[in-house]
């Protein structure tokens, strides 16, 4: 069976086309996806000491905390003000609380 340069170049047409239809959607797929809550389980959450009630950080582990850092006066920290939960630069961003904390916290300026 022979094939002609034109009937090759239209299957490859057809082909490219396709593909480029999957790779649009998939993209759009993935940028749909809205973030998830960071489990204090998780492995990242526990090297940085990650807490949803910054009250329960340990203070013997954490010393330098003081009380009034949490996730929400964080530089870190993409929510708004008033929210409870808001996306964090150092898990992803995924989502923290916002009277969150971990040892990354650093002072909005």
């Amino acid at each position: 069976m022979t094939t002609s340069r034109r009937t090759f170049f239209m299957q490859s047409l057809s082909c490219a086309s396709a593909l480029s239809a999957l790779v649009v959607a998939k993209t759009a797929q993935a940028q749909a996806q809205a973030p998830t809550a960071v489990l204090e389980a998780s492995e990242q959450a526990q090297a940085l000491g990650y807490r949803a009630d910054s009250a329960q950080v340990d203070a013997k582990k954490y010393p330098n905390r003081a009380p009034d850092q949490s996730c929400g006066s964080c530089v870190l920290y993409q929510g708004k003000a008033g929210e409870s939960t808001g996306s964090c630069a150092v898990f992803g961003n995924n989502l923290v609380a916002s009277k969150g904390w971990c040892g990354a916290w650093t002072k909005r300026g």
